[in-house]
């Protein structure tokens, strides 16, 4: 029986390149390296189309096509027999590899050589392995079966969003021994991202946002696929690229009011997997590695599974939300506080919020804020639930995907890092209060 592709998946990652075999019409033969093969699944790869050379040339005339690949941990070779159908120039696939060839340019010190132009789609018509000696593989790491069953196990006795969001980082950690991962929600209306938890890092970077199609995750999420890069690459470094699609939104100016993003100063391994819902984006599981090739195929197939779960977990407790508790709780009287105010400013073109000139957050989050804020010093109010919050105009949410309960958490962790005074808890199904512990002075910008 011959051996099946995503059996001999680890020949795939570029470490050992592979060798592409073709011939003119006269029948005049030609060997050369590759730099990339990618998996689509059992039945086709894709090869990275870089130089219009004698192979692509072959290929173009109707060459039959060789491709002999070599396991970086056995040394088992393989040969296969592949038939050209077609070449793809953009979409998830021309992303995913182009993602991953950045990073192999950049180990190889041929970034300014190895520029992708297009993704062929090869059908694979056979599979011999090459006869001769080989090591026997290491054992996996981690056996993810067991763990993506631990883990949803464990999400599945989540009782609310913010439960699910410190469980899923948890199960990353115990479960799959991943040590640094971020998870980022969809800011539908305004095209970013916006960073709702993290661990591993010294800073939480709560709030943080990047832009659609910016680094791995902003284009994991506009590609909707999973993209992963197992070598350091300069081309996806996030300090750069989210400064870079700052200024390109606004300028300088919103760099004042940009939080820092969480992540490794040098990561080498880098992988991003979108979480969806019902054909709808949620957001973006982002995990990181200062070692080279730490994520492989097999992580990506475990994390896209955690994050389908993940994302039917995410839209039911927001659902869930919605749905007050038949019995409020009283309208507690707001308590009396003392000592110098609070200046909060808020600047109405993009909702962001200042407290004593130092910024704290921007967007929906901002604007359920300053309305919360404007009730409590207007009408001392400190009770308030969901679905109030979804029918205010002051607040202007997106529409039915506008991940409300997952931005109260934002809000909540945030006020909570400053430790400026103001807090949000819940206090039962779709309810919660707000308190404040000195006078408050609001300020329109």
């Amino acid at each position: 029986m011959s051996p099946r592709l995503e059996t001999l998946r680890e020949c795939l990652e570029g470490t050992i390149p592979g060798h592409i075999a073709t011939c003119d019409d006269e029948g005049m033969p030609n060997l050369a390296y590759l730099s990339q093969v990618q998996f689509i699944d059992n039945e086709h790869v894709a090869l990275s189309y870089q130089f219009f050379n004698r192979t692509r040339q072959n290929i173009l005339a109707g060459s039959p096509v060789r491709l002999l690949l070599t396991s970086h941990l056995s040394g088992a070779q393989y040969r296969l027999n592949l038939h050209y159908l077609r070449t793809e120039t953009n979409g998830p696939l021309f992303e995913q590899m182009k993602a991953k060839l950045a990073g192999i340019a950049s180990h190889t010190g041929m970034s300014g050589v190895f520029q992708l132009l297009g993704a062929d789609i090869y059908r694979v018509l056979a599979i011999e392995q090459v006869p001769g000696a080989t090591l026997a593989p290491p054992p996996a790491p981690v056996n993810y079966l067991t763990a993506l069953r631990r883990a949803t196990q464990r999400l599945a006795g989540c009782g609310n969003l913010e439960c699910l969001l410190e469980t899923a980082l948890l199960c990353l950690g115990t479960e799959f021994h991943i040590e640094h991962v971020m998870l980022l929600m969809h800011d539908e209306g305004r095209g970013r991202l916006y960073t709702l938890a993290s661990r591993g890092y010294p800073e939480s970077g709560i709030g943080s946002e990047i832009a659609l199609g910016a680094g791995v995750i902003g284009i994991c999420a506009r590609e909707r696929t999973p993209i992963r890069i197992g070598f350091m690459t300069s081309e996806y470094t996030y300090g750069r690229s989210v400064r870079a699609s700052i200024a390109a939104d606004g300028g300088g100016d919103a760099l004042e009011s940009a939080i820092p993003l969480p992540g490794l100063p040098e990561a080498r391994s880098q992988l991003a997997v979108p979480i969806g819902v019902f054909e709808r984006l949620l957001g973006v599981l982002y995990v990181e590695s200062v070692n080279d090739l730490h994520f492989g195929y097999d992580d990506e197939d475990a994390l896209v599974a955690f994050a389908a779960q993940l994302g039917l977990a995410i839209n039911h407790h927001q659902q869930t939300a919605e749905q007050e508790d038949e019995m409020p709780g009283a309208e507690g009287a707001a308590r009396p506080v003392a000592g110098p105010p609070l200046v909060i400013r808020h600047f109405a073109a993009n909702d962001s919020i200042f407290l004593d000139d130092d910024y704290l957050i921007k967007g929906v989050a901002g604007a359920i804020l300053w309305a919360l804020l404007t009730d409590f010093t207007e009408r001392r109010r400190t009770c308030f639930t969901n679905k109030g919050l979804r029918v205010d105009p002051r607040i202007r949410l997106p529409g039915v995907s506008d991940n409300l309960e997952a931005r109260l958490i934002l809000l909540q962790r945030r006020l909570a890092e400053r430790a400026a005074g103001i807090h949000l808890a819940k206090t039962s199904r779709g309810r919660f209060s707000l308190a404040v512990d000195r006078p408050l002075q609001l300020v329109e910008g």
